[in-house]
């Protein structure tokens, strides 16, 4: 009988150990991996945004990447600029990426084809990132704002591949003050002097 009891005993020890080391690897997990989707709000205003003079003026559909390097929220959304590269560059659509300033990084190989705009008129005032701008081929903006509302983006919550099918069938459209709540990083104003 005792040595029942002493195997009955190592058991349940063994089996709360394991749950103590199974417990303690997944709070690790959850506070290295995990992050908590802090809902924020943004108010997208594409007003003071201005195509270089080089882009600017009737030509090709334009698509505007804005992104900071240091913002998880990219991760969301790099995937699915990828996917809208390979689906619209064969429409003629340009891509171009402006990068935070005063920010270090640079995008993943997928999306090396973006031209880099180091300077865009206006861009010191938007108010978060991930971000796109998309002007038509008249030279107007026709959208600002954000990839998609929530934690990630992708083609089946995407604003951009409408606004990108209406413009390449000749619809004109004018979306560029944009209210989302989603994933979104500050977008600091980098002071001149």
């Amino acid at each position: 009988m005792r040595s029942h009891y002493r195997a009955t005993l190592l058991a349940s020890l063994l089996a709360l150990v394991c749950a103590g080391v199974l417990w303690a690897a997944y709070d690790w997990f959850q506070g290295r991996y995990l992050r908590a989707f802090s809902e924020h709000t943004a108010l997208f205003s594409g007003d003071p945004l201005r195509l270089p003079d080089h882009l600017a003026g009737p030509g090709a559909i334009r698509l505007v990447h804005f992104w900071d390097p240091a913002c998880p929220c990219n991760v969301g959304n790099q995937q699915h600029l990828t996917e809208l590269v390979e689906r619209y560059v064969p429409h003629g659509v340009e891509f171009y990426a402006v990068q935070r300033p005063g920010s270090h990084g640079q995008l993943p190989a997928t999306l090396s084809s973006l031209e880099t705009i180091d300077v865009l008129p206006g861009s010191e005032q938007i108010p978060a990132s991930p971000a796109v701008a998309i002007w038509d081929r008249n030279g107007r903006l026709a959208y600002f704002g954000p990839y998609s509302e929530g934690l990630t983006c992708n083609s089946s919550n995407s604003f951009i591949e409408p606004i990108l099918q209406a413009l390449n069938e000749g619809r004109e459209v004018s979306a560029t003050h944009t209210l989302a709540v989603g994933c979104y990083c500050p977008w600091p104003v980098v002071p001149t002097s």
